[in-house]
């Protein structure tokens, strides 16, 4: 009893944890929102296990009201309830502190809490979300709580492994609709309000608990073993939720063979949600998605809509078993979770539409991760979280992108069907409770053989990866790795290296581990092939690996070869393209050297291989223009003269017997050709547009083309002539399909005129943009933007950083900061956020100064090379 009368409120205060003293069994939680009101009542039971004599006990909670009357705890079996000396509210640690003068006994209790909240408008906890019914706006009221925002919404240990069942009752206006994670038991309604009951939903973690109430239409459909799914939208948008439904009903029916687990509730509901910070969210049985990653208009939606849609809800179903069914123990391993779903949910799209190619279409997440991982302010898959406020900001590129590239590295490395058995036998073990990234490893080393652990540790507990620097010196290949940091710079890391390499085809492949600093590899029984002419040899055979190649100019000058002669996989392409991009990028390689290699993508077939030289080739063009601006009209000539023949040949209008990568490919070709200023694609475009804005239904101007279509416009504006703008402007007003709006927003600020790039970003900020929507104005703006974006951003922070949080606000950060590319920049960047800089964003601020450095870096460095203004006027000429 020594250590109770010890306690004191202090010592709760600061801590990344709860104390272990007390844990939830269940909850019966009991929500009576004021939809026009915008506020919440509740209470809720608690049935908690006093695990050690404790005089306190804590929990947390985040802006609710918590009356001192309204807390009591009644030991199981007592006759009286006991009730608290002092109830304290911590807001700095987000904790309610219960003090009570006697000990509570060991052993089972309930605590009683009763609260009020107001249904605030940040898109987290208990929320409200606007929407139009019959012309009337009218608010709908949503959960979202992961990370750690059911606190907002109700008292509890709001801390993934404090699993428990929660039993939900809502009292809601009669006319709504109320949905929760289980199905309704009961309704019963009194006049205006009704109250409705929910089935008891299986022990879960609190951030997955959900609840939605408002007027909604629905399609539903059944999997095989009776399960029933449905779309929930905004009234009359219900056929739009087809397309997701069958891609549901599919995937579920797949994993449940996969996890070799059935899925474990009696429903799946799937909703759509107008305002909605994040792109999708896995509550347990009732997972919330944007408009735009849910809905399909099969006239108005684009064929990577389409995708879209698909890759969220595998990636959320995914979820119900790898992150719902058994659960991260703390949010260190939240890449668990985010990478497997990532990973999984191309594995499902690969099934169910094998001729997207999706695996080819991966690399561009491993590419994600590569650009992040490659700064030295990035951070380790796993990443000590020491408090609340640092874990949005690890729902990044290295949780989603690297934690799925190095699970398909993996996979890769053991074998498919190994893989799978070893993570049904985790997911049956750790069913209903919690998992470290250790307990995966331990599965698959058990199921495998293979020395899991050692070979992983290198890959999730120190942050970076690999450039293997491979030179061919008397038939061996000479190895050596290093850790590849954009700023050239030499990084400390050493890895245990998966090595894949082909030599002249791929029938024969070797695969090995390099765990050492350096290797020679002997070639000797390759060495038919190396007589040959054609002779090449590729390492991280279709970029399976988590790392990057580089090559002396004699086996690069050779790929370079393999690649014109169509010797390459579409991966392996794709791969190459990338690795000298970003080996040129940290000055490791001269950019004479991948304009050469570009042009050997002429006859390029694959959509994301072709997608990915574009891309490639306009952040050259954004560089080139304040490195050499001299160059740039020759830059800008060489790059429109090798995408002219790919647009010829596809052209604005979709044939027929065409497949869903030609429409990808139409509209990401003519968009580029648009940002470069190419005329003709320009004048059709405005061509096709002035029909489109007289009629909506006009076949000139289809879904995959619209994007290219408004940047184009777009082109045509200047502040004396704003007609283009307007015009887009008044659809994006009338139209209300959210992917249209989008659409529209990401094109607005490519326009190369300063002045009108400013009042976009203005525009964005006022009450007809959604703020969820605004990071897609901010992605949009062009190179002609960046400096204005970044005053823009300077005057308008403190309105900024008042209205958004969590990921929204991180996005205004790295997209404004990020491109720009002087070391003034980079000092002024610095000098603004000195002050301004709170834990929520400060990583986001670090890593997006070092990206302005790094700019920077490759201006200098292209500056220095000599011959850049010759072969600039070389090459347009060329081609």
């Amino acid at each position: 009893m020594a250590a109770a009368a010890e306690q004191s409120a202090e010592q709760f205060r600061g801590q990344a944890r709860l104390p272990g003293f007390a844990a939830p069994r269940r909850y019966d939680l009991r929500l009576a929102p004021d939809l026009d009101g915008c506020a919440f009542a509740g209470s809720v039971d608690v049935s908690v296990d006093v695990t050690a004599p404790t005089r306190f006990l804590v929990l947390n909670a985040a802006e609710l009201e918590v009356a001192p009357g309204g807390v009591q705890f009644k030991p199981l079996g007592a006759e009286q309830e006991l009730l608290p000396a002092e109830v304290t509210n911590v807001p700095e640690d987000e904790i309610l502190i219960i003090r009570f003068n006697e000990v509570l006994p060991v052993g089972e209790g309930t605590l009683v809490i009763a609260f009020k909240g107001t249904l605030n408008d940040k898109m987290h906890g208990f929320y409200r979300s606007v929407y139009e019914l019959n012309g009337e706006k009218k608010n709908m009221a949503v959960t979202q709580f992961e990370p750690a925002d059911a606190r907002r919404c109700f008292p509890c240990w709001d801390e993934p492994s404090f699993k428990a069942i929660f039993k939900i009752t809502l009292e809601v206006p009669s006319e709504t609709v109320a949905l929760s994670n289980m199905p309704v038991v009961e309704e019963k309604v009194n006049g205006p309000i009704k109250a409705v009951y929910f089935q008891e939903t299986p022990i879960m973690s609190t951030y997955l608990v959900a609840v939605i109430v408002g007027m909604f239409d629905y399609v539903e459909a059944f999997t095989t073993d009776g399960t029933r799914v449905r779309v929930y939208t905004q009234v009359g948008k219900s056929a739009q939720g087809k397309f997701a439904l069958e891609v549901a009903v599919k995937t579920l029916v797949l994993f449940k063979e996969y996890f070799a687990v059935p899925y474990p509730l009696p429903k799946m509901d799937m909703i759509a949600i107008p305002d909605f910070a994040s792109g999708a969210m896995e509550n347990y049985g009732l997972v919330t998605y944007r408009e735009t990653a849910l809905l399909f208009d099969e006239k108005h939606s684009a064929a990577a809509n389409k995708q879209r849609v698909a890759v969220v809800v595998a990636h959320e179903l995914a979820h119900q078993w790898f992150g719902n069914l058994v659960t991260m123990e703390w949010w260190t391993h939240l890449w668990l979770n985010e990478g497997f779903a990532t990973w999984v949910s191309y594995l499902a799209a690969d099934n169910f539409f094998p001729e997207w190619n999706v695996w080819t279409q991966f690399l561009e997440e491993s590419t994600t991760g590569f650009k992040l991982d490659a700064l030295a302010g990035s951070h380790p898959i796993e990443v000590d979280v020491n408090h609340v406020d640092e874990i949005d900001e690890i729902f990044d590129a290295i949780s989603y992108r690297k934690g799925a590239a190095v699970i398909r590295m993996l996979q890769s490395y053991l074998g498919a069907e190994t893989f799978q058995k070893s993570l049904a036998a985790y997911i049956e073990k750790f069913a209903y409770s919690n998992a470290k990234t250790e307990d995966l490893w331990a599965a698959l080393e058990e199921g495998s053989g293979e020395p899991v652990k050692t070979l992983m540790h290198s890959w999730t507990k120190q942050q970076g990866y690999p450039v293997v620097n491979v030179k061919l010196k008397d038939g061996k290949l000479e190895m050596e790795q290093t850790q590849f940091l954009s700023s050239g710079a030499e990084g400390v890391g050493q890895w245990v290296v998966p090595i894949t390499l082909c030599c002249c085809s791929y029938s024969r492949q070797e695969k090995f581990l390099f765990n050492g600093k350096q290797e020679d590899f002997n070639l000797s029984g390759l060495v038919e092939c190396q007589k040959k002419d054609d002779f090449w040899i590729k390492l991280n055979v279709n970029q399976t690996g988590f790392y990057r190649v580089s090559y002396d100019e004699e086996l690069a000058s050779r790929l370079r070869y393999a690649i014109e002669a169509n010797k390459l996989s579409a991966a392996d392409r794709y791969g190459v393209l990338d690795d000298t991009y970003a080996l040129c990028m940290a000055g490791k390689q001269k950019l004479v050297s991948l304009l050469h290699l570009i042009a050997a993508y002429k006859d390029e077939t694959e959509y994301t291989v072709l997608a990915h030289v574009i891309d490639t080739s306009l952040s050259i063009v954004e560089m080139v223009a304040v490195a050499a601006p001299e160059g740039l009209g020759k830059l800008k000539k060489f790059l429109i003269d090798f995408l002219e023949p790919f647009a010829q040949r596809i052209g604005w209008d979709a044939k027929s017997g065409e497949g869903h990568l030609d429409a990808l490919l139409r509209g990401t070709l003519l968009t580029a050709l648009a940002e470069l200023g190419h005329e003709a694609t320009i004048n059709e475009a405005v061509r096709r547009f002035n029909v489109f804005v007289e009629d909506r239904e006009t076949p000139l101007l289809p879904p995959d083309v619209r994007k290219a279509a408004y940047v184009a416009l777009m082109q045509t504006v200047n502040k004396s002539n704003r007609a283009g703008y307007e015009s887009l402007l008044k659809i994006y007003k009338e139209t209300d399909l959210s992917q249209e709006k989008v659409r529209i927003l990401g094109s607005l600020a490519s326009c190369p005129d300063p002045d009108v790039v400013r009042d976009t970003l203005d525009f964005m900020l006022s009450p007809e943009v959604r703020n969820q929507d605004s990071i897609f104005l901010l992605r949009g703006v062009g190179a002609a933007g960046h400096e204005v974006a970044w005053t823009w951003l300077k005057e308008k922070w403190d309105y900024i950083s008042d209205t958004f949080s969590g990921t929204l606000l991180t996005y205004f950060v790295s997209t404004t900061v990020s491109p720009l590319r002087t070391d003034e920049m980079g000092d002024d960047a610095e000098e603004f956020f000195k002050s301004r800089t709170k834990a929520n964003i400060a990583r986001t601020v670090r890593q997006s100064i070092e990206r302005v450095r790094i700019n920077a870096k490759w201006v200098e460095s292209t500056r220095a090379e000599a011959n850049l203004g010759n072969v600039l006027k070389e090459i347009s000429h060329d081609h």
